[in-house]
């Protein structure tokens, strides 16, 4: 290179990386308030439950350092074991259904038909209410005695059920109002996967004479799998930590019949106040969901890249 050419690209690169210092000082008085914000408010209190669960620790008594002993506990204790169980079962059913019928609901409301707009709202009614709210409603129609879903059952002929008074029954009761309140959800995210496809590939297919079920499973299917994995992740992590609508309806009863890990740890925590045994609980909880969240985010990336 000339002489003169590298005499001129210095000061050129020296103005460069002045202007990269200066932007980076310029933007670190927007990054600088956002760390201190979630150091605050997430990073803090989750190394000080990582630091509590290694004490026996009940309150309104001297803390004991115990080390690993609350989690060697944890996982001896039968109890936990079956609000694990039940959990895995209720965040199962709770998936699925939601994901089936709100697949089926976007793919109706995508087609054209009279009072579309309408209907679409009042479809999504319910998850524009508080789960406090959902969940006492549903409280008073599953009253054996009282409730409107018995007086229906003996209307057409059907015996009463105890819904969530009975140990049988608790859980997929459970997963019904979950299921009435969430199924909107998933309809609006894959909904509008269905509104972004491209029609070239419906084309191509009926030109080579696809039937409407060859279309869906060979075109629709394919191309609307990003937001079904979307939908995925969002349903599995909100009923995974569900816990409000079940501790209104139930208190993790009958019995310990509904006792899922949330309402374990409330229990352990507020009930019976040991602090250090439910920071041990936060903590595996946390690893469990941070371990379906990065297997869900693979598959997501997955399917992108397919």
């Amino acid at each position: 290179m000339p002489q003169d050419a590298v005499t001129l690209a210095r000061p050129a690169g020296a103005a460069q990386a002045a202007r990269r210092r200066n932007y980076a000082r310029r933007y670190a008085w927007f990054v600088v308030p956002a760390a201190c914000v979630v150091i605050a408010v997430i990073l803090f209190p989750w190394a000080f439950t990582l630091y509590v669960s290694g004490f026996d620790w009940h309150l309104g008594s001297e803390r004991r350092w115990v080390g690993l002993d609350n989690y060697v506990r944890l996982f001896a204790d039968a109890r936990f074991g079956w609000a694990m169980l039940r959990t895995l079962f209720y965040t199962a059913l709770a998936v699925v259904a939601p994901m089936l019928l709100g697949l089926a609901a976007a793919l109706c409301f995508h087609r054209r038909f009279p009072l579309r707009g309408l209907a679409r709202t009042v479809f999504i009614l319910p998850m524009m209410a508080t789960p406090v709210a959902v969940a006492l409603v549903w409280t008073m129609m599953f009253h054996p005695q009282l409730g409107v879903l018995n007086w229906l059952l003996t209307q057409v002929g059907l015996p009463p059920s105890m819904w969530v008074y009975s140990a049988d029954t608790v859980i997929p009761t459970l997963v019904i109002v979950e299921v009435w309140h969430w199924t909107p959800l998933v309809m609006l995210l894959i909904l509008g996967g269905l509104a972004s496809l491209p029609q070239d590939p419906y084309e191509a297919a009926k030109i080579d004479g696809a039937s409407a079920w060859q279309a869906f499973r060979h075109v629709t299917l394919p191309l609307l799998a990003p937001f079904i994995v979307v939908a995925l992740i969002i349903r599995s992590i909100d009923a995974l930590k569900a816990f409000d609508t079940i501790y209104v309806i139930t208190q993790g009863g009958p019995g310990q019949a509904s006792e899922t890990i949330n309402i374990f740890l409330y229990l352990q925590a507020f009930a019976f106040y040991n602090v250090g045994y439910a920071s041990a609980v936060v903590v595996v909880f946390f690893a469990i969901i941070m371990a379906l969240a990065a297997l869900l985010l693979w598959t997501r990336q997955r399917v992108r890249v397919t």
